[in-house]
């Protein structure tokens, strides 16, 4: 495999933490990435906490780290999305306009301006290429399995995506994270 530049979605979370970690095993050259989203005014977030264990496993992989402020965005497309569809009587799905607006699209315009040759996450999916292009496929641990809000990201990006733990259970996620010493192991 080609030796790449990636810039990696560290949510603070056990899987991104072994993405990185897989990745960086592999040779490339890793980034971690926190992206932090909005806050309602006196609302208590734990993002500051999930900062805090992304940089320290960052620092643990010896790679580096970087914050991403993704709060306007995420407000816009997600939250305002969500309270809209609400209103309406609709049941809306945050997490599919998460991934499709900030994370592939925000994050991973970022990534690229960054000059990375791809993005990884933590996800629970992997991708499978036919005749050139690439698919959104099913992650080994089918109970784990995130593509059914993962479906709008186009193929075009696809192409410049890795889900390292997508070929994992949880429960070898886990297991990797311990014997590595991460300290989110068992978030």
């Amino acid at each position: 495999m080609k030796k790449i530049k990636v810039v990696v979605a560290m949510s603070g979370g056990v899987d991104s933490s072994v993405a990185a970690l897989l990745l960086k095993r592999a040779g490339h050259n890793v980034t971690g990435v926190f992206m932090q989203g909005w806050k309602a005014p006196g609302a208590k977030c734990s993002w500051e906490a999930d900062r805090q264990d992304a940089a320290r496993v960052s620092a643990a992989l010896d790679i580096p780290f970087l914050v991403l402020d993704v709060g306007e965005q995420y407000r816009t497309h997600v939250v305002e999305y969500l309270v809209s569809e609400y209103a309406m009587g609709r049941t809306p799905n945050p997490d599919v306009m998460c991934n499709a607006y900030i994370k592939f699209g925000v994050f991973y315009r970022y990534a690229r301006q960054f000059g990375a040759d791809a993005i990884a996450t933590g996800h629970y999916a992997t991708t499978t290429v036919i005749d050139g292009v690439t698919y959104l496929s099913t992650s080994k641990d089918t109970a784990k399995d995130q593509t059914y809000f993962l479906w709008g990201i186009t193929p075009e990006i696809l192409a410049h995506v890795y889900f390292p733990v997508g070929d994992m259970t949880k429960e070898e996620v886990r297991a990797l994270a311990s014997d590595e010493g991460l300290v989110t192991a068992r978030k």
